[in-house]
């Protein structure tokens, strides 16, 4: 299976099935992680992990402290979509990553200098509806070894 990574300007698609989605909290400045897989049904939370706790981060009751990172099943129904909201709170910004590297979605999505205000993630199959992209992109093809928390098929992920 393949991603498409899509702003209102572009659409990129990508060959992998496993992601690790990877960002800092904006007001709590704390690592948080989701490690998602494609499958026929959507794509899939296969775990989150936060680092630490506070404004809005509070794991659930079925988390496990592992080497300093609340970790936890993935608890939504498969999603058509994730929609990431880009307000520049988040550290680095959103980051995707694979076992082998990862790479600034908002860099990878920019054109002409202007980054992206909103970015979706789906099913390859989105992005034959969509804008092509002028741009090749490139990830290792592995799953990543780590992850965390997510966001619905309409919200952005928490943070």
């Amino acid at each position: 299976m393949s991603l498409c990574l899509a702003t209102s300007a572009i659409a990129i698609s990508l060959s992998l099935s496993a992601f690790t989605l990877r960002w800092e909290h904006s007001v709590e400045k704390t690592g948080w992680e989701e490690r998602w897989r494609a499958t026929p049904d959507g794509l899939v939370l296969e775990e989150a992990r936060i680092r630490g706790s506070g404004a809005g981060m509070e794991p659930p009751d079925n988390a496990e402290l592992k080497d300093g990172w609340w970790v936890y099943p993935g608890a939504l129904p498969p999603q058509q979509r994730i929609r990431l909201a880009v307000s520049g709170a988040t550290g680095k910004g959103w980051q995707l990553c694979t076992d082998q590297a990862c790479r600034d979605i908002e860099q990878l999505l920019t054109v002409k200098g202007k980054r992206p205000k909103a970015i979706e993630i789906s099913q390859d199959r989105t992005c034959a509806r969509l804008r092509p992209s002028p741009q090749a992109a490139t990830l290792p093809a592995s799953a990543p070894a780590n992850t965390a928390p997510a966001g619905s098929k309409d919200t952005a992920p928490a943070g």
